[in-house]
């Protein structure tokens, strides 16, 4: 039993890597041209008038942001339009009638936008090295951080495929919530700029910990601390999780 589920998991996981391998002029080039021009714009530009924030020049303050923020777009773009594919072509029943607990199926899509978060984020730190000196001050935050993030918005990518109906449900939540919340997240500033009000508000903002938590892995320094991050993306991870496992199990917006 346990062999055939690591088999599906492998096959699922492996069919979700090639897809997005298969189209990287789609996939991951255009995250590579976007934060180029952020860090152009933004960092080079921008960040000269600027100055220093938090200790480090602008550049070094927004590099761990700007990664996150591709992290967070494309782990959930990922297993949003990959899920809702296999819906719209009838092909998610074939994995439904299969031998194969749901929790497979689910872990076998999130794993799939975690790859492509990760390489994107690897990416994205190769391009940034051309304009500035990457630090990393705990290697280890940095990688449970990505991780944790990657697997909780690929998850809530899977729960938006779910309960969408036609492609433009699936780019809903992408534009009108996710943009919003990543900009407001403290990727282009400190939340120390911030009247008190406003800190107490932005702090409502997950987006908030994730940037910060990851900004600390590279800098050292965070707006909150970087242990309630950690402990936030867990919950968030588990509880997205279950919802997902949830829905599949009732066939919400797959069994007619």
């Amino acid at each position: 039993m346990a062999n055939r589920n690591f088999v599906a998991l492998r096959t699922i996981w492996i069919k979700e890597c090639t897809r997005f391998l298969r189209i990287w002029i789609q996939t991951l080039l255009p995250p590579a041209i976007t934060m180029s021009l952020y860090f152009v714009i933004f960092g080079s530009l921008i960040g000269s008038r600027i100055g220093q924030m938090g200790g480090f020049s602008y550049m070094e303050f927004i590099v761990p942001g700007l990664i996150m923020m591709a992290v967070i777009t494309n782990s959930y773009a990922n297993v949003s339009s990959s899920f809702f594919s296999a819906k719209f072509q009838r092909n998610v029943e074939e994995l439904l009638i299969a031998p194969v607990p749901n929790w497979i199926i689910i872990m076998g899509f999130v794993g799939g936008g975690v790859a492509r978060a990760v390489l994107i984020g690897i990416i994205v730190t190769c391009v940034s090295m051309f304009f500035v000196d990457v630090k990393i001050h705990n290697l280890p935050i940095i990688v449970v951080t990505l991780l944790l993030t990657a697997s909780m918005f690929s998850t809530a990518g899977l729960i938006n495929a779910i309960f969408a109906k036609t492609f433009d449900d699936v780019s809903i939540i992408p534009t009108f919530v996710l943009t919003p919340l990543t900009y407001l997240g403290g990727v282009f500033y400190s939340l120390t700029l911030l009247p008190e009000f406003w800190q107490w508000v932005s702090k409502i903002n997950p987006i908030v910990y994730m940037v910060n938590g990851f900004r600390y892995g590279f800098l050292g320094v965070s707006d909150v601390s970087y242990m309630t991050s950690i402990g936030l993306l867990v919950v968030f991870n588990l509880v997205l999780f279950t919802v997902a496992y949830q829905l599949i199990n009732r066939g919400v917006g797959i069994r007619s």
